[in-house]
């Protein structure tokens, strides 16, 4: 019976603390930003999932966005263009425009319910603008949510495809391979890498070129690792790693390691030391070649008795 009593209590408890959970469905569908269909220097009837733009410096681009208010309530987002640029780990991110490039024709629109808003932007390249990608965005932002797509501007003129490798080091401790790639030109690279080692007694480490999961955006370095969880135990390697990327040579560069399992060593050690004390202490325990005893022979060459 107390077993029943605590049990109901518990249950009548339980259902007073716990919260009124609200369903998945019932909350407000989000605003949506995309490009809108056609428009742009390659205009397309599908949806386009970025902008692209290219044009000469001097000239003036123009393309839509198109804001989607799918819920009950009117949206009032804010507008405003950004400059594209690689984070530590490699991801796009965006930053305040430097210079006023892009310029959406309102900088803040109301959006009705179950509406959709077209608005027209436009891009003003300076005459002194340098060939080659320039990555942007078009931001908008409304209840403390932001959303962004992407501009692909390409400035007319000579473009450059180059990639290098650097900083190269092995991480024994954790396994990795580390080391930073730069995009020494002004064009937009998908890299891949191919990573080898050779030891002593041949190669440890073998991986063909495969694509790396980021964009490296013109002028921009990017800190990256080589998980090596197979590491040898014991070897003196060479690693080489060659990076590649559409229109540009081949980039490559290497870095030395010597792997010795000195925990291994350092407990071997112990055990030649303790071996070696062993046989001491037998031999003198032994005593010398007539058969006396160590405490003997040092007994009798003082004259001593026992």
């Amino acid at each position: 019976m107390r077993r029943a009593v605590l049990l109901a209590l518990s249950l009548l408890f339980t259902l007073a603390v716990t919260p009124a959970v609200t369903p998945a469905f019932a909350s407000e569908p989000q605003w949506t930003l995309t490009p809108a269909s056609g428009g742009g220097t390659r205009p397309s009837s599908d949806g386009r999932p970025y902008f692209y733009l290219e044009g000469a410096p001097g000239t003036v681009l123009q393309d839509t966005l198109s804001l989607t208010n799918p819920g009950a309530k009117p949206v009032t987002v804010r507008l405003r263009g950004a400059q594209g640029y690689n984070t530590a780990a490699g991801s796009f991110a965006v930053r305040p425009l430097a210079d006023s490039w892009i310029t959406p024709l309102v900088t803040s629109a109301k959006v009705p319910p179950h509406t959709r808003a077209d608005i027209p932007f436009s891009i003003t390249v300076p005459a002194g603008a340098e060939p080659g990608d320039h990555p942007a965005a078009v931001v908008a932002s409304a209840g403390g949510r932001e959303v962004g797509v992407r501009i692909q501007l390409r400035v007319s003129g000579p473009t450059l495809s180059a990639l290098t490798v650097e900083d190269i080091s092995v991480d024994k401790s954790a396994g990795l391979i580390r080391y930073t790639l730069v995009n020494r030109g002004n064009t937009t690279l998908t890299p891949r890498l191919a990573v080898r080692a050779e030891g002593v007694f041949g190669r440890v480490l073998n991986r063909p070129a495969r694509n790396l999961p980021l964009e490296l955006l013109p002028a921009q370095r990017v800190a990256l690792t080589e998980k090596w969880p197979d590491k040898p135990l014991l070897d003196s390697v060479d690693v080489h790693l060659t990076a590649t990327a559409e229109g540009a040579p081949p980039a490559g560069g290497d870095a030395s390691a010597t792997f010795v399992p000195w925990g291994l060593l350092a407990g071997a050690g112990l055990l030649v030391a303790g071996a070696a004390a062993g046989a001491h202490r037998l031999v003198r325990r032994r005593g010398g070649p007539d058969g006396t005893g160590v405490m003997e022979r040092e007994l009798a060459e003082t004259g001593a008795s026992t």
